[in-house]
């Protein structure tokens, strides 16, 4: 199985101390409806870099960026809702179920092992998956719209019971759908089943970006798997490659762009990488499918209960029982 060609670089259990091991995952995010990166409130632009096209074309270009935390987030979240489900989130020091953004972790769960956490804790837990910006291939200029966003009154028109025309609220811009974002996931000393939640998290979540009951929809792909003792090179030297590789191969770079040309040329790109200093192995394209097929078959209904639960037990030695911190504070009290 591909899962057992990547056990030199799987921790057998988890550890608090890290040992060089790392997974490399080279992902295709595609938008697959209206979508907004931003970082600021309504009417705000879109999340932009200026930067060079190509390893070879140096021209500068406006590219989109999806930044770090709106690819984390969400999957997150994904995840913690199966843990939810399965009542593997624990409570945390102010009584209440371990929540995001509150400042009060569990630190004893899943999502708080895997991806770390540090405010109002009595500890701290640096998060073992780690992203980096993910860019477009295509300039900006080319996949930003613009999207008029008028009242409407309660009979369902946009007019008042008086005839009168409502007025526009605000002008807001969008992402297209049909563009393409590649991203590199780095994985750090994480144990086969880690592995298995990690790839689930991001094959399973579908929305990112503002308003995301609305718009947002997104098809994530993965490309490459790469086992070794280094990170991948970055998501913007990927991008600037494939622009390259897709410009030599006289593709028009223009929206829209199909996703077989981006996936070859993707695939070209990265095929040189175990070259490089620290990458020792690739997963071919099959053991790649074999290592999805896994991935499913732990997080199908039948299995994902079991698998969720084999999971979190991994991390019973390593626990804070809220036993222990009483203990502890009170002893720190008396000395």
């Amino acid at each position: 199985m591909s899962i057992e060609k990547l056990t030199p670089f799987l921790a057998p259990q988890y550890e608090n101390f890290p040992k060089g091991r790392t997974i490399g995952l080279v992902v295709l995010r595609t938008t697959q409806s209206e979508t907004i990166f931003r970082t600021e409130g309504t009417g705000e632009p879109m999340c932009t870099e200026s930067v060079a096209a190509g390893i070879q074309d140096k021209t500068i270009i406006p590219r989109l960026v999806m930044t770090k935390r709106k690819q984390v987030a969400p999957e997150r979240r994904k995840g913690r809702e199966f843990l939810r489900s399965h009542e593997l989130l624990y409570t945390a020091k102010n009584g209440k179920i371990c929540s995001l953004n509150t400042n009060a972790p569990c630190e004893n769960c899943i999502d708080c092992f895997l991806y770390g956490f540090a405010a109002g804790g009595e500890g701290a837990q640096k998060s073992r998956i780690w992203t980096e910006d993910a860019f477009s291939i295509l300039p900006s200029t080319e996949l930003i719209g613009d999207r008029t966003i008028n009242a409407v009154f309660e009979t369902g028109t946009m007019r008042d019971e008086e005839g009168k025309a409502s007025t526009a609220l605000n002008t807001s811009e969008y992402i297209k759908p049909g563009v393409h974002f590649l991203d590199i996931v780095t994985l750090k000393d994480v144990t086969a089943d880690e592995l298995r939640y990690v790839l689930g998290n991001v094959l399973l979540t579908t929305r990112y970006g503002a308003v995301s009951s609305r718009v947002g929809r997104m098809d994530n792909q993965i490309l490459g798997v790469f086992g070794g003792i280094a990170e991948l090179p970055s998501s913007l030297e990927l991008v600037q490659g494939v622009y390259d590789q897709l410009k030599a191969g006289n593709i028009a770079l223009e929206h829209p762009l199909q996703t077989e040309p981006i996936v070859a040329a993707t695939q070209q790109i990265i095929s040189t990488w175990t070259t490089k200093r620290g990458i020792s192995m690739q997963l071919s394209v099959s053991e790649l499918n074999s290592l999805l097929n896994d991935v499913d078959h732990h997080w199908s209904l039948t299995e994902q209960e079991g698998f969720l639960k084999r999971l979190d037990s991994t991390y019973s030695e390593f626990r804070k029982t809220p036993e222990a911190s009483s203990k502890k504070k009170k002893k720190g009290g008396d000395s």
